[in-house]
């Protein structure tokens, strides 16, 4: 059964686009330039071991270059709240598997296709830290003299590396794909950090221009349905808060309707019902002030820190019409 970092990651990083994105950020300059990106292609199937479908996904490419010759691209994502040591050999094992199937697709080749491996990680204990290389992980003999020699005839083997947890944000956000990619990587980033609900309020722009996209609601959708499954309720009241922003409360509420069961969920329908509430006290300042009509600190914190929506859809009512304070808060200017 999938989980929520597997699902995410496929839906956002499983379109070629999308994944193009992610590719041009890591690859280097001259492999760019040597794709033929029109021809980025997805393929079906996994090779993770079904045991670790919980901590990582992975996604299989084909391009061509620019010369024709074909290309694989295999991508994993490592979902891992640990650096694993061992990852040189897994990933080694994953790609030879994609290997001999290309194989049995390819019976009459004499030449197996380049093959780019990449491991996109983003964990919650800093920076990756185990080696690259499948060399690296054999005991060699002491002395740097010896060492050479063994080292000349080990299998090589090595990974590229996208480690989002030692990228700056700064970086990720100057990155160039679509904005579903540019808060995904935000969110991978800092998704198991304290500071996530503050930086989710932060990136309330980057949730506009998903929005704007032509599927941007159900791209919206998807990034708040993980946001429920990784977050605590800071996160939550966060999300509902950012949704709540973005869209409007009445764009909010037909989103609700639109995409029901996906978006019942406790921890989001508290945000959303908090982000309702801010925005309509907020709309009754502004009306008041647009009208003309004082309002003394304790009313604005009054109308702030109101839970109850029933009553700020009066006040609001009262509002459009009042001259006075005691018009609209008259239980409080009493």
């Amino acid at each position: 059964m999938s989980g929520p970092h597997d699902l995410f990651a496929r839906y956002t990083f499983g379109h070629p686009e999308r994944a193009a994105a992610e590719l041009r950020a890591v690859l280097p300059a001259h492999v760019v330039s040597e794709v033929d990106w029109s021809s980025l292609r997805r393929e079906p199937g996994s090779v993770v071991d079904p045991e670790l479908r919980e901590t990582e996904s992975d996604l299989l490419f084909t391009a061509r270059l620019r010369t024709g010759q074909p290309l694989l691209l295999y991508v994993l994502l490592e979902h891992q709240s640990h650096v694993d040591g061992w990852m040189a050999l897994r990933m080694l094992r994953y790609v030879v598997r994609h290997m001999e199937r290309w194989r049995q697709e390819h019976p009459d080749s004499a030449w197996l296709p380049l093959i780019l491996p990449l491991v996109m990680y983003h964990g919650s204990e800093g920076v990756w830290t185990a080696p690259r290389r499948v060399e690296e992980l054999f005991a060699l003999p002491e002395g740097e003299e010896a060492r050479t020699r063994w080292r000349a005839l080990l299998p090589r083997f090595e990974y590229l590396l996208d480690d989002l947890t030692a990228e700056r944000e700064e970086a990720l956000k100057e990155r160039s794909g679509p904005p579903l990619v540019r808060l995904a990587w935000l969110v991978l980033r800092h998704g198991r950090s304290e500071e996530l609900a503050r930086k989710l309020l932060e990136w309330e722009g980057l949730f506009a221009q998903v929005q704007a996209d032509t599927e941007g609601s159900e791209h919206l959708v998807v990034v708040i349905r993980y946001l429920l499954w990784v977050g605590g309720e800071p996160v939550h009241e966060a999300a509902g808060q950012v949704l709540h922003s973005v869209l409007g409360r009445k764009r909010t509420e037909e989103l609700m309707r639109s995409y029901g069961e996906q978006l019942i969920e406790r921890g989001l329908q508290q945000g959303l019902a908090q982000g309702l509430r801010q925005g309509r006290a907020e709309d009754i300042l502004r009306i008041l002030t647009v009208r003309g009509v004082q309002i003394d600190e304790a009313a604005r914190q009054r109308i702030l820190s109101c839970s109850d929506m029933a009553t700020l859809d009066r006040w609001f009512d009262l509002s459009l019409k009042a001259t006075t304070l005691s018009e609209v808060l008259d239980d409080l200017t009493q």
